[in-house]
């Protein structure tokens, strides 16, 4: 049946808008009103949700006790009633019926081309309404009428525009797989047109050339899109090392690839404001430079002395363009030598942004690291997300594939771990037993860490009464070398330590070791920056001690980096040789938290080394980009994955908040004791006249001072914002209350979840309650008719026996 029907137009209608056939709301308020209208008529006529059966509408001749409808095999036994109200939900009506939403959406393309009105939908016949039958739910209309109404429908999309195509599209309650052929359908004779007017005439044939093109294009950024993740450095590696590994080892290397993009960011600035410009106007030599002898790697010394790497380079001058003599043979006027280059200033200036932008970079890693980790209702359902929504079904390659599978099978093996130790818990004595031994060990920890200070320490102030010559330069490996062998060998005495206490959660474990090895490290390096700053500048008074300090911070970070290298031979490599063959237990596991503070002790050395060797980062970027090959190669052939898996899903918070606290706060105090307090060498450096590196900003205030009125508010800037303290706790006060604040709304979201969660329950369970009443409210009427029936039947039964027996 085709529901176009040309009715006139009514002067109400030309005087309203027309609605239009894309509104949404609209549409399913018209479904709303055929379901309620057709539900009404079929009350009125008796023919709600019949028995559909071999009787035609008769009582079954079983005792039960009322009728059932009959169903697929494993439906739930629903009484009358409750099957209409299910039935008479839109969920259960719209789509079963894909003639009538053809049908539908059709009558409403043909009012608003034909601009008529369409009667009411009680007027038409029944054979235009969807069935509500429950089960057997069937089209009235036949197959034929159906496919009429689908081509009416796609000529009507064919009138459309391209976005009014999509937008209806979007918009019909049909299957992904129905609305791509009504695409095709309705695209298809387009084309041939399209090729056909492309034969007739110029303008058709600009136009498909530019069709062809814009669709060259998307295709074109779909590609380029597509292989983005190609861009970001180790894509591949990585998640090869999380799907064989787990994110407890993988979280080292992606740590590893954060630190490398702070180091670039820490030295463009560097480059750009402080090296080049000091390269490009290079300073006047003291002297022949030495040779090179290839022991500079290693000391840092010699031929690098008097270079861009180290502090005393730099001139403490204004540098300025050169200009060429006149023609005229007079003086250069200030004019022609060009825009002047305070170096002193750019130093302190360059060294301080560089380290604010570095402040702000990794605060706010931070705060996404613990917004990522510690989401609110992240932990709920992890199971079947990892299940339901872990597979990625662009992937069609094998090795894709399988390393999707790994990744999805790791996950799967941490998260019921993770479920499985929650769910276990010891015995009192047990706890307790564990609790004794904790603290036994970590008083042998904590002695062991003294006697490496008091060793570094003793060894340091041997080094300050034993002067080392021009000839004996390789002596001065010989702090950085006891360091290092302490900072490698104290590790191991801690991690045959920590075999007694058995800790039941590997993540545990793992935290008491990064606590024990940071304290190691941390104190080193404080008695190291006592020894520099308190010790090393009362003694090199003559000389120039920042380049000593820069040259002593090379020296550490190469033979860190060293030492690094034979710990991943020797402590890999050959104990993995004699694991298996000697000890069968197959391969070691990966140690992350002694690897990841090496990473944490080379940046803070980086970090400290900024203001004495502007190129530190750049050593430091070669060193992680050779050591993660390195350990990814060692990881690959020495290590398996751990034996008892575990989730690591904070453990990069843990990291970057070590990174800010300890290690980025514990530098930045260092260097602000050094620009303040200090005074700066007499013969070298940008500072050398002053009586600290602060002072360079307070002659330029100066300067600017005694420049005009013009430049008035540079003064006053500095005066109230650098030099004033309230700046500072006005900030800290900002960024307490805004921690504070974020505490709160997190609380706040985290109670709502729960109250929406307990609302869900409690709306399920009304559910439940009402289909519970609905039966029970069937079940009494039924046995009200059933026992009215049996009234009415007894009398005819005697009357049938009274006349037998007569």
């Amino acid at each position: 049946m085709a529901f176009v029907l040309n009715v006139s137009e009514t002067p109400e209608d030309q005087g309203s808008p027309e609605p239009s056939p894309y509104d949404e709301s609209e549409m399913h308020h018209s479904f709303h009103q055929l379901i309620q209208e057709q539900s009404q008529w079929a009350a009125q006529e008796g023919l709600e949700l019949q028995q559909r059966g071999s009787g035609a509408g008769t009582l079954r001749a079983s005792g039960s006790a009322h009728q059932a409808l009959l169903r697929p095999e494993g439906a739930a036994a629903h009484s009358t009633a409750t099957l209409q109200i299910l039935a008479s939900m839109p969920s259960r009506t719209i789509g079963r019926s894909r003639g009538a939403i053809i049908s539908q959406y059709y009558n409403r393309t043909v009012r608003l081309r034909r601009r008529a009105s369409r009667p009411r939908l009680r007027d038409l016949g029944r054979s235009a309404r969807p069935s509500l039958r429950l089960y057997d739910l069937e089209l009235d209309s036949t197959a034929l009428e159906e496919e009429e109404k689908r081509v009416l429908l796609v000529k009507e999309l064919q009138g459309l525009t391209v976005a009014q195509q999509d937008h209806m599209l979007r918009g019909m309650p049909l299957s992904l797989a129905e609305k791509r052929c009504l695409r095709e359908e309705t695209w298809a004779p387009k084309g041939k047109q399209w090729g056909q007017q492309g034969r007739l005439g110029p303008l058709s044939c600009c136009s498909w050339f530019h069709d062809t093109c814009v669709l060259a294009l998307h295709n074109l950024g779909l590609v380029l899109l597509s292989r983005l993740h190609a861009l970001a450095p180790w894509h591949y590696a990585l998640k090869r090392i999380g799907g064989q590994f787990g994110s407890s080892v993988l979280s080292y290397f992606l740590f590893l690839k954060t630190l490398l993009g702070f180091n670039v960011l820490l030295l463009l600035p560097l480059l750009a404001f402080i090296v080049g410009v000091q390269a490009a106007f290079p300073p006047a030599p003291l002297g022949s430079a030495p040779a090179f002898t290839g022991l500079e790697l290693l000391t840092g010394g010699g031929y690098f002395t008097d270079s861009v790497l180290y502090y005393g380079y730099y001139s403490n001058a204004t540098l300025n363009r050169l200009c060429a003599s006149p023609p005229d043979g007079g003086l250069c006027t200030p004019e022609a030598a060009g825009l002047p280059y305070n170096m002193p200033l750019a130093y302190l200036f360059t060294v301080g942004a560089a380290f604010f932008i570095t402040c702000i970079t990794l605060v706010y890693s931070m705060s996404h690291s613990f917004g990522e980790s510690y989401r609110v209702g992240s932990t709920s359902g992890a199971h079947a997300i990892t299940v339901f929504c872990s597979w990625d079904h662009k992937v069609t390659q094998k090795w894709a594939s399988r390393l999707q599978h790994d990744n999805i099978r790791t996950q799967l093996k941490e998260l019921l771990a993770v479920w499985q130790r929650q769910r276990g818990r010891g015995s009192r004595c047990r706890r307790l037993r564990q609790v004794a031994t904790l603290g036994v060990v970590w008083l042998l920890c904590l002695g062991v860490a003294l006697g490496c200070t008091v060793a570094v320490y003793a060894f340091s102030e041997h080094m300050i009464k034993s002067s080392v010559s021009a000839d004996r330069e390789w002596a001065l490996l010989a702090l950085p070398l006891v360091v290092c062998l302490l900072n490698v060998g104290a590790p191991y005495l801690y991690r045959s330590l920590a075999a007694l206490e058995r800790h039941d959660s590997p993540v545990l474990e793992v935290y008491v070791a990064i606590c024990r090895n940071l304290i190691l490290k941390t104190v080193i390096l404080g008695i190291l920056c006592y020894h520099w700053l308190g010790r090393r500048v009362g003694t090199l008074e003559d000389q120039c001690w920042e380049n000593f300090v820069g040259q002593e911070l090379y020296r550490l970070m190469v033979m860190d980096f060293i030492f690094m290298l034979l710990d991943t031979l020797f402590g890999e490599l050959v104990w993995r040789l004699i694991s298996e063959k000697k000890l069968r237990r197959g391969k070691p596991e990966f140690d992350i938290a002694g690897n990841v503070l090496e990473l944490i002790y080379g940046q803070t050395m980086t970090w400290l080394g900024v203001l004495f060797s502007p190129l530190l980062p750049a050593i430091q970027i070669i060193k992680l980009l050779l050591l993660f090959y390195v350990k990814k190669t060692s990881l690959m052939a020495n290590c398996q994955a751990p034996r008892r898996p575990w989730l690591a899903s904070h453990m990069s918070t843990v990291f970057i908040s070590l990174l800010c606290f300890p290690s980025f706060l514990g530098t930045a105090i260092f260097l602000c004791y050094a620009i303040w307090q200090v005074r700066p060498s007499s013969l070298c450096g940008p500072f050398r006249t002053l009586g600290s590196m602060y002072e360079a900003g307070k002659v330029w205030v100066r300067r600017l001072e005694r420049a005009g009125p013009s430049v008035s508010w540079l003064p006053w800037i500095h005066r109230y914002l650098v030099e004033s303290t309230f700046p500072i706790y006005l900030v800290s006060a900002l960024l307490l209350a805004v921690i504070y604040l974020n505490i709160q709304v997190v609380k706040g979201q985290r109670k709502v979840i729960s109250l929406l969660k307990e609302q869900i329950s409690n709306e399920g369970e009304d559910k439940i309650f009402l289909t519970n009443k609905l039966h029970s409210v069937y079940d009494r009427k039924e046995r009200s008719r059933v026992c009215r029936t049996q009234e009415a039947v007894m009398p005819s039964a005697l009357l049938i026996d009274d006349g037998d027996t007569w």
